[in-house]
Protein backbone atom coordinates (compact mmCIF):
# COMPACT_ATOMS: atom_id res chain seq x y z
CA UNK A 1 0.00 0.00 0.00
CA UNK A 2 2.63 2.46 1.13
CA UNK A 3 4.58 1.73 -2.32
CA UNK A 4 1.26 2.33 -4.27
CA UNK A 5 1.11 6.08 -1.94
CA UNK A 6 4.98 6.50 -3.20
CA UNK A 7 4.89 5.74 -6.58
CA UNK A 8 1.18 7.87 -6.77
CA UNK A 9 2.86 10.68 -5.51
CA UNK A 10 6.18 10.46 -7.62
CA UNK A 11 4.10 10.57 -10.99
CA UNK A 12 1.84 13.28 -9.98
CA UNK A 13 5.33 15.32 -9.52
CA UNK A 14 6.36 14.53 -12.80
CA UNK A 15 3.22 14.82 -14.68
CA UNK A 16 3.10 17.71 -13.21
CA UNK A 17 6.72 19.36 -13.87
CA UNK A 18 6.00 17.57 -17.38
CA UNK A 19 6.84 20.24 -20.66
CA UNK A 20 3.96 21.59 -23.12
CA UNK A 21 4.26 21.55 -26.48
CA UNK A 22 3.36 23.92 -29.51
CA UNK A 23 4.23 27.46 -30.18
CA UNK A 24 3.33 30.17 -27.82
CA UNK A 25 -0.09 32.46 -29.14
CA UNK A 26 1.68 35.09 -31.11
CA UNK A 27 -0.93 38.03 -31.61
CA UNK A 28 -0.94 39.87 -35.12
CA UNK A 29 0.93 42.95 -35.27
CA UNK A 30 -0.97 45.85 -37.36
CA UNK A 31 0.06 49.23 -38.35
CA UNK A 32 -2.49 51.78 -37.20
CA UNK A 33 -2.91 54.84 -38.44
CA UNK A 34 -3.53 57.59 -35.89
CA UNK A 35 -7.48 58.30 -36.76
CA UNK A 36 -9.99 57.33 -39.10
CA UNK A 37 -9.58 59.87 -42.71
CA UNK A 38 -13.17 61.05 -41.64
CA UNK A 39 -13.13 61.16 -38.19
CA UNK A 40 -13.23 64.32 -36.82
CA UNK A 41 -12.93 63.84 -33.29
CA UNK A 42 -10.19 62.59 -31.33
CA UNK A 43 -11.54 61.77 -28.06
CA UNK A 44 -14.04 58.44 -27.50
CA UNK A 45 -16.12 59.72 -24.09
CA UNK A 46 -19.17 57.51 -24.88
CA UNK A 47 -17.22 54.44 -25.11
CA UNK A 48 -19.92 52.74 -22.42
CA UNK A 49 -22.90 54.36 -23.52
CA UNK A 50 -26.11 52.42 -24.40
CA UNK A 51 -26.45 53.98 -27.82
CA UNK A 52 -30.16 53.32 -28.67
CA UNK A 53 -31.51 55.38 -25.98
CA UNK A 54 -29.79 58.60 -27.20
CA UNK A 55 -32.89 58.24 -29.82
CA UNK A 56 -35.36 58.76 -26.81
CA UNK A 57 -38.03 56.67 -28.48
CA UNK A 58 -39.12 54.59 -25.58
CA UNK A 59 -41.09 52.53 -27.75
CA UNK A 60 -38.15 51.92 -29.54
CA UNK A 61 -36.06 50.83 -26.10
CA UNK A 62 -39.18 48.55 -25.12
CA UNK A 63 -38.55 46.59 -28.46
CA UNK A 64 -34.77 46.35 -27.89
CA UNK A 65 -35.41 44.44 -24.21
CA UNK A 66 -37.83 42.29 -26.14
CA UNK A 67 -35.64 41.00 -28.52
CA UNK A 68 -32.76 40.47 -25.99
CA UNK A 69 -34.75 38.34 -24.04
CA UNK A 70 -36.85 36.40 -26.71
CA UNK A 71 -34.82 36.36 -30.31
CA UNK A 72 -33.98 32.97 -30.99
CA UNK A 73 -30.53 33.95 -32.21
CA UNK A 74 -29.59 35.37 -29.09
CA UNK A 75 -30.47 32.02 -27.59
CA UNK A 76 -28.86 30.10 -29.99
CA UNK A 77 -25.82 31.79 -28.73
CA UNK A 78 -26.15 32.03 -25.11
CA UNK A 79 -26.74 27.83 -26.01
CA UNK A 80 -23.13 27.96 -27.27
CA UNK A 81 -21.45 29.68 -24.39
CA UNK A 82 -22.87 26.82 -21.96
CA UNK A 83 -21.91 24.29 -24.39
CA UNK A 84 -18.17 25.54 -24.54
CA UNK A 85 -18.02 26.05 -20.80
CA UNK A 86 -19.16 22.14 -20.09
CA UNK A 87 -16.34 21.63 -23.01
CA UNK A 88 -13.63 22.87 -20.45
CA UNK A 89 -15.23 20.83 -17.78
CA UNK A 90 -14.97 18.00 -19.98
CA UNK A 91 -11.37 18.64 -21.26
CA UNK A 92 -9.87 19.48 -17.74
CA UNK A 93 -11.00 16.59 -16.27
CA UNK A 94 -8.88 14.56 -18.77
CA UNK A 95 -5.63 15.90 -15.98
CA UNK A 96 -6.74 14.24 -13.37
CA UNK A 97 -7.29 9.85 -13.06
CA UNK A 98 -10.49 8.21 -13.53
CA UNK A 99 -11.42 6.50 -10.84
CA UNK A 100 -13.51 2.93 -11.52
CA UNK A 101 -15.33 0.48 -9.67
CA UNK A 102 -15.61 -3.38 -10.97
CA UNK A 103 -16.97 -6.63 -9.50
CA UNK A 104 -17.74 -9.73 -11.01
CA UNK A 105 -17.86 -13.18 -10.49
CA UNK A 106 -16.96 -16.62 -12.85
CA UNK A 107 -17.13 -20.39 -12.94
CA UNK A 108 -15.61 -22.93 -14.30
CA UNK A 109 -12.10 -25.21 -15.16
CA UNK A 110 -10.46 -23.05 -17.28
CA UNK A 111 -7.69 -19.95 -16.89
CA UNK A 112 -6.05 -19.30 -19.87
CA UNK A 113 -5.80 -23.68 -19.54
CA UNK A 114 -7.43 -26.51 -18.84
CA UNK A 115 -8.17 -27.11 -15.26
CA UNK A 116 -8.47 -30.51 -13.11
CA UNK A 117 -10.91 -29.04 -11.28
CA UNK A 118 -14.25 -26.32 -11.54
CA UNK A 119 -13.28 -23.28 -9.45
CA UNK A 120 -15.18 -20.17 -8.30
CA UNK A 121 -13.78 -16.69 -8.70
CA UNK A 122 -15.91 -13.27 -6.94
CA UNK A 123 -14.24 -9.81 -6.88
CA UNK A 124 -14.36 -6.38 -6.11
CA UNK A 125 -12.11 -3.28 -6.28
CA UNK A 126 -11.81 0.05 -7.31
CA UNK A 127 -9.44 0.88 -10.56
CA UNK A 128 -7.32 3.47 -10.61
CA UNK A 129 -6.10 4.52 -14.26
CA UNK A 130 -4.38 7.69 -15.21
CA UNK A 131 -2.60 9.08 -18.34
CA UNK A 132 -0.05 11.48 -17.36
CA UNK A 133 0.10 15.03 -19.04
CA UNK A 134 3.77 15.15 -19.58
CA UNK A 135 4.03 16.37 -23.07
CA UNK A 136 0.78 19.12 -22.54
CA UNK A 137 -1.52 16.85 -24.59
CA UNK A 138 -4.51 17.58 -22.56
CA UNK A 139 -3.49 20.66 -20.76
CA UNK A 140 -3.31 22.07 -24.68
CA UNK A 141 -6.75 20.82 -25.32
CA UNK A 142 -8.26 22.23 -21.78
CA UNK A 143 -6.54 25.66 -22.75
CA UNK A 144 -8.08 25.70 -26.65
CA UNK A 145 -11.50 24.82 -24.97
CA UNK A 146 -11.07 27.85 -22.41
CA UNK A 147 -10.27 30.09 -25.86
CA UNK A 148 -12.95 28.73 -27.24
CA UNK A 149 -15.29 29.40 -24.48
CA UNK A 150 -14.18 33.04 -24.60
CA UNK A 151 -14.89 32.95 -28.58
CA UNK A 152 -18.10 31.69 -27.59
CA UNK A 153 -18.62 34.97 -24.82
CA UNK A 154 -17.13 37.51 -27.44
CA UNK A 155 -19.53 35.95 -30.12
CA UNK A 156 -23.35 35.79 -28.24
CA UNK A 157 -21.49 39.89 -27.46
CA UNK A 158 -21.72 40.26 -31.07
CA UNK A 159 -24.90 38.91 -31.56
CA UNK A 160 -25.99 41.28 -29.46
CA UNK A 161 -25.16 44.23 -30.71
CA UNK A 162 -26.04 43.04 -34.25
CA UNK A 163 -29.61 42.18 -33.25
CA UNK A 164 -29.64 45.73 -31.65
CA UNK A 165 -28.55 47.15 -34.79
CA UNK A 166 -30.89 45.40 -37.01
CA UNK A 167 -34.09 46.07 -34.88
CA UNK A 168 -32.97 49.74 -35.08
CA UNK A 169 -32.56 49.72 -38.92
CA UNK A 170 -35.51 47.70 -39.16
CA UNK A 171 -37.61 50.34 -37.04
CA UNK A 172 -36.34 53.28 -39.10
CA UNK A 173 -37.01 51.32 -42.15
CA UNK A 174 -40.79 50.95 -40.74
CA UNK A 175 -40.76 54.60 -39.58
CA UNK A 176 -40.04 55.50 -43.17
CA UNK A 177 -42.60 53.54 -44.88
CA UNK A 178 -45.09 54.76 -42.50
CA UNK A 179 -43.53 58.42 -43.51
CA UNK A 180 -43.79 57.80 -47.10
CA UNK A 181 -47.06 56.09 -46.84
CA UNK A 182 -48.75 59.34 -45.11
CA UNK A 183 -47.44 61.56 -48.12
CA UNK A 184 -48.86 59.33 -50.55
CA UNK A 185 -52.57 59.28 -48.79
CA UNK A 186 -51.90 63.42 -48.37
CA UNK A 187 -50.55 63.69 -52.18
CA UNK A 188 -53.79 61.43 -52.88
CA UNK A 189 -56.22 63.71 -51.15
CA UNK A 190 -54.85 66.84 -52.62
CA UNK A 191 -55.02 65.43 -56.35
CA UNK A 192 -58.20 63.66 -55.50
CA UNK A 193 -59.48 67.35 -54.88
CA UNK A 194 -57.64 68.73 -57.58
CA UNK A 195 -59.37 66.59 -60.40
CA UNK A 196 -62.73 67.28 -58.76
CA UNK A 197 -62.29 70.59 -59.95
CA UNK A 198 -61.47 70.29 -63.06
CA UNK A 199 -63.66 67.89 -63.94
CA UNK A 200 -66.87 70.09 -62.62
CA UNK A 201 -64.41 72.96 -65.10
CA UNK A 202 -64.10 70.44 -67.90
CA UNK A 203 -68.16 70.19 -67.74
CA UNK A 204 -69.06 73.48 -68.02
CA UNK A 205 -66.29 73.57 -71.20
CA UNK A 206 -63.88 76.14 -68.83
CA UNK A 207 -60.77 74.02 -69.71
CA UNK A 208 -59.12 71.20 -72.36
CA UNK A 209 -60.44 67.30 -71.63
CA UNK A 210 -56.03 66.86 -71.46
CA UNK A 211 -56.24 68.39 -68.30
CA UNK A 212 -58.30 66.43 -66.85
CA UNK A 213 -56.80 63.09 -68.17
CA UNK A 214 -53.24 64.59 -66.87
CA UNK A 215 -54.50 65.15 -63.20
CA UNK A 216 -56.00 61.63 -63.84
CA UNK A 217 -52.74 60.23 -64.23
CA UNK A 218 -51.25 62.42 -61.50
CA UNK A 219 -54.00 60.86 -59.04
CA UNK A 220 -53.06 57.25 -59.85
CA UNK A 221 -49.60 57.99 -59.37
CA UNK A 222 -50.61 58.94 -56.13
CA UNK A 223 -53.51 56.30 -55.34
CA UNK A 224 -50.86 53.13 -56.37
CA UNK A 225 -48.22 54.14 -53.82
CA UNK A 226 -50.20 53.82 -51.22
CA UNK A 227 -51.21 50.07 -51.04
CA UNK A 228 -47.35 49.46 -52.62
CA UNK A 229 -46.10 51.31 -49.33
CA UNK A 230 -49.37 49.30 -47.15
CA UNK A 231 -47.52 46.41 -48.63
CA UNK A 232 -43.77 47.15 -47.48
CA UNK A 233 -44.91 48.24 -43.94
CA UNK A 234 -46.70 44.96 -43.69
CA UNK A 235 -42.99 42.91 -44.31
CA UNK A 236 -41.43 45.24 -42.79
CA UNK A 237 -43.69 44.31 -39.49
CA UNK A 238 -43.39 40.52 -40.21
CA UNK A 239 -39.42 41.31 -40.36
CA UNK A 240 -39.52 43.18 -37.38
CA UNK A 241 -41.36 40.51 -35.33
CA UNK A 242 -38.85 37.82 -36.45
CA UNK A 243 -36.16 39.99 -34.48
CA UNK A 244 -38.67 40.24 -31.66
CA UNK A 245 -38.80 36.29 -31.18
CA UNK A 246 -42.49 36.56 -32.59
CA UNK A 247 -45.04 35.37 -35.18
CA UNK A 248 -45.12 37.95 -37.90
CA UNK A 249 -48.01 40.88 -36.11
CA UNK A 250 -48.76 44.98 -36.12
CA UNK A 251 -46.12 46.76 -34.61
CA UNK A 252 -46.97 49.96 -33.08
CA UNK A 253 -44.32 52.77 -33.27
CA UNK A 254 -43.62 55.94 -31.27
CA UNK A 255 -41.86 58.71 -32.43
CA UNK A 256 -42.25 59.19 -36.07
CA UNK A 257 -39.29 59.75 -38.78
CA UNK A 258 -39.20 63.16 -39.21
CA UNK A 259 -39.19 64.11 -35.74
CA UNK A 260 -36.90 61.44 -34.75
CA UNK A 261 -33.69 63.56 -33.38
CA UNK A 262 -30.16 63.35 -34.82
CA UNK A 263 -27.33 61.55 -32.83
CA UNK A 264 -24.88 63.60 -31.47
CA UNK A 265 -21.59 63.60 -33.44
CA UNK A 266 -19.73 60.44 -32.85
CA UNK A 267 -16.85 60.23 -30.76
CA UNK A 268 -14.77 57.42 -32.49
CA UNK A 269 -10.92 57.75 -30.76
CA UNK A 270 -8.21 56.41 -32.23
CA UNK A 271 -8.00 53.44 -34.37
CA UNK A 272 -5.97 50.97 -32.09
CA UNK A 273 -9.15 50.56 -29.54
CA UNK A 274 -11.21 49.30 -31.63
CA UNK A 275 -9.26 45.63 -31.32
CA UNK A 276 -10.65 45.83 -27.77
CA UNK A 277 -14.09 46.92 -28.46
CA UNK A 278 -15.31 44.97 -31.53
CA UNK A 279 -16.01 42.01 -30.25
CA UNK A 280 -16.21 40.05 -33.27
CA UNK A 281 -12.46 40.59 -33.36
CA UNK A 282 -12.23 39.00 -29.98
CA UNK A 283 -14.09 35.83 -31.00
CA UNK A 284 -11.63 35.35 -34.16
CA UNK A 285 -8.79 35.94 -31.38
CA UNK A 286 -9.38 33.60 -29.16
CA UNK A 287 -10.18 31.03 -32.40
CA UNK A 288 -7.05 31.76 -33.50
CA UNK A 289 -5.70 31.20 -29.79
CA UNK A 290 -7.32 27.89 -29.55
CA UNK A 291 -6.14 26.57 -33.00
CA UNK A 292 -2.79 27.38 -31.99
CA UNK A 293 -3.39 25.28 -28.57
CA UNK A 294 -4.45 22.47 -31.04
CA UNK A 295 -0.87 22.32 -32.58
CA UNK A 296 0.66 21.31 -28.84
CA UNK A 297 -2.09 18.89 -28.68
CA UNK A 298 -0.87 17.04 -32.22
CA UNK A 299 2.82 17.49 -31.26
CA UNK A 300 2.24 15.66 -28.38
CA UNK A 301 0.08 12.92 -29.49
CA UNK A 302 3.17 12.18 -31.53
CA UNK A 303 5.45 11.29 -27.99
CA UNK A 304 5.06 8.19 -26.07
CA UNK A 305 2.03 8.32 -23.64
CA UNK A 306 2.63 7.13 -19.73
CA UNK A 307 0.05 5.50 -17.87
CA UNK A 308 -0.61 4.34 -14.46
CA UNK A 309 -3.25 1.80 -13.28
CA UNK A 310 -3.32 0.89 -9.87
CA UNK A 311 -6.48 -1.57 -8.07
CA UNK A 312 -6.85 -2.21 -4.20
CA UNK A 313 -9.53 -4.67 -3.41
CA UNK A 314 -11.08 -8.18 -1.97
CA UNK A 315 -10.57 -12.04 -4.00
CA UNK A 316 -11.99 -14.83 -3.18
CA UNK A 317 -12.79 -18.21 -3.85
CA UNK A 318 -15.91 -18.74 -2.14
CA UNK A 319 -18.52 -15.70 -2.17
CA UNK A 320 -18.77 -15.99 2.19
CA UNK A 321 -15.17 -15.16 2.42
CA UNK A 322 -15.29 -12.33 -0.12
CA UNK A 323 -14.88 -9.79 2.94
CA UNK A 324 -12.68 -11.90 4.98
CA UNK A 325 -10.25 -13.12 2.58
CA UNK A 326 -7.59 -10.09 2.79
CA UNK A 327 -6.43 -7.40 0.39
CA UNK A 328 -5.55 -7.68 -2.91
CA UNK A 329 -3.70 -4.77 -4.83
CA UNK A 330 -1.93 -4.08 -7.96
CA UNK A 331 0.26 -1.66 -9.68
CA UNK A 332 1.18 -1.57 -13.24
CA UNK A 333 2.55 1.12 -15.36
CA UNK A 334 2.74 1.51 -19.13
CA UNK A 335 3.98 3.28 -22.24
CA UNK A 336 2.44 3.49 -25.73
CA UNK A 337 4.27 5.69 -28.56
CA UNK A 338 3.71 5.16 -32.30
CA UNK A 339 6.54 4.07 -33.81
CA UNK A 340 5.52 3.74 -37.38
CA UNK A 341 2.00 5.00 -39.01
CA UNK A 342 3.25 6.06 -42.51
CA UNK A 343 3.25 9.89 -42.10
CA UNK A 344 -0.28 10.13 -39.90
CA UNK A 345 1.43 11.36 -36.84
CA UNK A 346 3.28 14.42 -39.36
CA UNK A 347 0.35 15.29 -41.09
CA UNK A 348 -1.81 15.45 -37.64
CA UNK A 349 0.50 18.26 -36.72
CA UNK A 350 0.55 19.77 -40.34
CA UNK A 351 -3.18 19.89 -40.34
CA UNK A 352 -3.08 21.21 -37.08
CA UNK A 353 -0.72 24.40 -37.96
CA UNK A 354 -2.28 24.84 -41.51
CA UNK A 355 -6.00 25.08 -39.13
CA UNK A 356 -3.50 27.41 -37.08
CA UNK A 357 -2.73 29.61 -39.74
CA UNK A 358 -6.55 30.00 -41.35
CA UNK A 359 -7.54 30.91 -37.66
CA UNK A 360 -4.87 33.96 -37.52
CA UNK A 361 -5.53 34.84 -41.24
CA UNK A 362 -9.40 34.67 -40.40
CA UNK A 363 -8.55 37.14 -37.37
CA UNK A 364 -6.25 39.85 -39.17
CA UNK A 365 -9.49 39.75 -42.37
CA UNK A 366 -11.46 40.68 -39.40
CA UNK A 367 -10.10 43.53 -38.29
CA UNK A 368 -9.56 44.89 -41.85
CA UNK A 369 -12.94 44.49 -42.20
CA UNK A 370 -13.78 45.94 -38.82
CA UNK A 371 -11.69 49.26 -40.44
CA UNK A 372 -13.27 49.48 -43.83
CA UNK A 373 -17.03 49.33 -41.93
CA UNK A 374 -15.69 52.40 -39.38
CA UNK A 375 -14.28 54.18 -42.67
CA UNK A 376 -17.85 53.46 -44.88
CA UNK A 377 -19.52 54.48 -41.78
CA UNK A 378 -18.04 57.90 -41.28
CA UNK A 379 -17.86 58.77 -44.73
CA UNK A 380 -21.60 58.24 -45.49
CA UNK A 381 -22.72 59.94 -42.33
CA UNK A 382 -20.52 63.52 -43.72
CA UNK A 383 -21.68 62.86 -46.75
CA UNK A 384 -25.26 62.27 -46.21
CA UNK A 385 -25.35 65.33 -43.90
CA UNK A 386 -24.59 67.65 -46.74
CA UNK A 387 -27.14 65.71 -49.12
CA UNK A 388 -30.15 65.66 -46.39
CA UNK A 389 -29.45 69.77 -46.05
CA UNK A 390 -29.60 69.91 -49.66
CA UNK A 391 -32.59 68.15 -50.03
CA UNK A 392 -34.45 69.59 -47.15
CA UNK A 393 -34.28 72.84 -49.36
CA UNK A 394 -35.37 70.89 -52.07
CA UNK A 395 -38.50 69.41 -50.16
CA UNK A 396 -39.37 72.98 -49.37
CA UNK A 397 -38.98 74.63 -52.45
CA UNK A 398 -40.69 72.08 -54.03
CA UNK A 399 -44.16 72.53 -51.71
CA UNK A 400 -44.04 75.95 -52.53
CA UNK A 401 -43.67 75.67 -56.16
CA UNK A 402 -46.78 73.36 -56.08
CA UNK A 403 -48.74 75.81 -53.95
CA UNK A 404 -47.60 78.70 -56.53
CA UNK A 405 -48.33 76.61 -59.65
CA UNK A 406 -51.72 75.58 -58.91
CA UNK A 407 -52.39 79.60 -58.33
CA UNK A 408 -51.06 80.26 -61.39
CA UNK A 409 -52.91 78.36 -63.31
CA UNK A 410 -56.23 78.61 -61.78
CA UNK A 411 -55.49 82.57 -62.54
CA UNK A 412 -54.85 81.47 -66.03
CA UNK A 413 -51.45 83.06 -66.20
CA UNK A 414 -49.71 78.75 -66.53
CA UNK A 415 -50.79 76.05 -68.44
CA UNK A 416 -51.61 72.55 -66.40
CA UNK A 417 -48.07 71.07 -67.96
CA UNK A 418 -46.54 73.47 -64.96
CA UNK A 419 -48.95 72.48 -62.27
CA UNK A 420 -48.40 68.59 -63.12
CA UNK A 421 -44.41 69.16 -63.38
CA UNK A 422 -44.81 71.04 -59.96
CA UNK A 423 -46.64 68.17 -58.47
CA UNK A 424 -44.47 65.37 -59.39
CA UNK A 425 -41.32 67.49 -57.96
CA UNK A 426 -42.86 67.65 -54.82
CA UNK A 427 -44.19 64.47 -54.27
CA UNK A 428 -40.31 63.25 -55.30
CA UNK A 429 -38.81 65.89 -52.65
CA UNK A 430 -40.86 64.38 -50.18
CA UNK A 431 -39.95 60.62 -50.58
CA UNK A 432 -36.51 61.37 -51.08
CA UNK A 433 -36.25 63.62 -47.94
CA UNK A 434 -37.78 60.85 -45.84
CA UNK A 435 -35.65 58.23 -47.74
CA UNK A 436 -32.84 59.77 -47.03
CA UNK A 437 -33.36 61.09 -43.28
CA UNK A 438 -33.66 57.30 -42.65
CA UNK A 439 -30.72 56.33 -44.76
CA UNK A 440 -28.51 58.94 -42.04
CA UNK A 441 -29.85 57.23 -39.36
CA UNK A 442 -29.74 54.15 -40.11
CA UNK A 443 -25.96 54.56 -41.13
CA UNK A 444 -25.69 56.20 -37.85
CA UNK A 445 -26.73 52.64 -36.30
CA UNK A 446 -23.82 51.55 -39.04
CA UNK A 447 -20.82 52.79 -37.53
CA UNK A 448 -21.82 52.16 -33.74
CA UNK A 449 -22.34 48.36 -34.59
CA UNK A 450 -18.85 48.75 -36.62
CA UNK A 451 -17.58 50.55 -33.40
CA UNK A 452 -18.36 47.92 -31.69
CA UNK A 453 -21.52 48.86 -30.06
CA UNK A 454 -22.33 49.91 -26.56
CA UNK A 455 -22.95 48.21 -23.37
CA UNK A 456 -26.35 46.53 -22.23
CA UNK A 457 -25.90 47.22 -18.65
CA UNK A 458 -23.60 48.75 -16.07
CA UNK A 459 -23.05 45.20 -14.43
CA UNK A 460 -21.90 43.72 -18.09
CA UNK A 461 -20.08 46.93 -18.58
CA UNK A 462 -17.78 46.12 -15.63
CA UNK A 463 -17.50 43.04 -16.03
CA UNK A 464 -16.66 43.12 -19.86
CA UNK A 465 -13.97 45.84 -18.94
CA UNK A 466 -12.05 43.38 -16.33
CA UNK A 467 -12.44 40.65 -18.41
CA UNK A 468 -10.44 42.67 -21.19
CA UNK A 469 -7.78 43.69 -18.52
CA UNK A 470 -7.08 40.04 -17.55
CA UNK A 471 -7.18 39.38 -21.14
CA UNK A 472 -4.58 42.38 -21.85
CA UNK A 473 -2.13 41.14 -18.79
CA UNK A 474 -2.23 37.49 -20.41
CA UNK A 475 -1.21 38.47 -23.79
CA UNK A 476 1.88 40.20 -21.78
CA UNK A 477 3.03 37.12 -20.65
Amino acid sequence: MKRIIFLLSVVSIVGISGCKLGPKYQRSQFNLAEKYRFDSVAADTNVNLRWWEMFKDSTLNSLINKALRANKDVMIAASRVEAARATVGYNKADNYPTINIAAGASRGNFSGAKLNSINNNFYAYPELAWELDFWGKYRSATDAARAELLASQYGMRATQISLISNVISTYFQLLEYESKLDISRNTLVSRKQGLKILEQRYAHGMVAEIDVNQSQIQWALAASAVPSYERQIATTQSTLSILLGELPKAITTGILLLDQPMPPDVPTGIPSRLLERRPDIQEAEQYARAANEQIGVSIAQRFPSISLTGLLGVASNDLSTLTSGGLVWSASGSLLGPVFQFGKNKRRVEIAKYQALEANLTYESTVLQAFREVEDALVSIETLKRELDVLQVRYQAAINAEKLSWQRYDKGVTSYLEVIDSQTQSFEAQLDYSETRQELLTTYIQLYNALGGGWLSPEEEQSTIDSQSNNNQQITK
